[in-house]
């Protein structure tokens, strides 16, 4: 869990979001989000959440804490999440996973750089030393807002996800040492940035 305080409302292109953390009340939601989504989206998940099962279990790992999860919403919609994935009882407990989804006519309006910067303020709440992000590699702009964050390039694996039409796509794996970027912030007197 965050110790960050919820709700919160961004600008996102002179259209008010709020972010929310995710409960089980909002699973109809996550799941109706999930699947307005391109199916090209989709593809750096490692489960597909346009399901119903799929999102019962995220919701199951939200409330065992092994998922924080931010909604954004707009209207009474879904138009964005952001999620920080940890396994505290692996070898990589240190590190966590951030994924971040906006849906299509909110893209280019700051949501999704806004989602990201939440995820990793929720990741330093965790303890969290290193982070990771991973996208298909046509997934430029998105790949743009983390290098934005800190984030470097550590690999790129070929064709490792089949979209539904039995295409495969390669996909970049980012990630993020805290410490490492910490001190270079300090270095250059942007401690407080984040």
């Amino acid at each position: 869990m965050t110790d960050r305080t919820y709700p919160k409302t961004i600008d996102c292109g002179g259209t008010a979001v709020e972010l929310r953390l995710m409960t089980a009340a909002d699973e109809a939601a996550a799941l109706a989000f999930g699947q307005s989504l391109p199916e090209h989206d989709l593809l750096f998940l490692s489960r597909d959440i346009a399901h119903p099962k799929v999102v019962a279990a995220w919701i199951a790992e939200i409330e065992a804490g092994s998922i924080t999860t931010l909604l954004a919403w707009e209207g009474g919609s879904v138009v964005g999440c952001a999620a920080v994935v940890r396994d505290a009882l692996s070898w990589s407990r240190h590190v966590g996973e951030i994924r971040v989804l906006v849906a299509p006519g909110y893209r280019g309006k700051g949501l999704g750089r806004g989602l990201a910067q939440e995820a990793m303020l929720a990741a330093l709440d965790l303890g969290l030393k290193k982070l990771m992000v991973r996208m298909t590699i046509d997934q430029t702009a998105a790949i743009e807002v983390f290098e934005m964050l800190g984030f470097t390039g550590e690999a790129l694996l070929k064709d490792h996800v089949m979209d539904r039409s039995g295409r495969t796509h390669d996909l970049a794996v980012l990630s993020h040492d805290v410490d490492r970027v910490g001190r270079q912030m300090a270095a250059y007197g942007l401690e407080e940035a984040l």
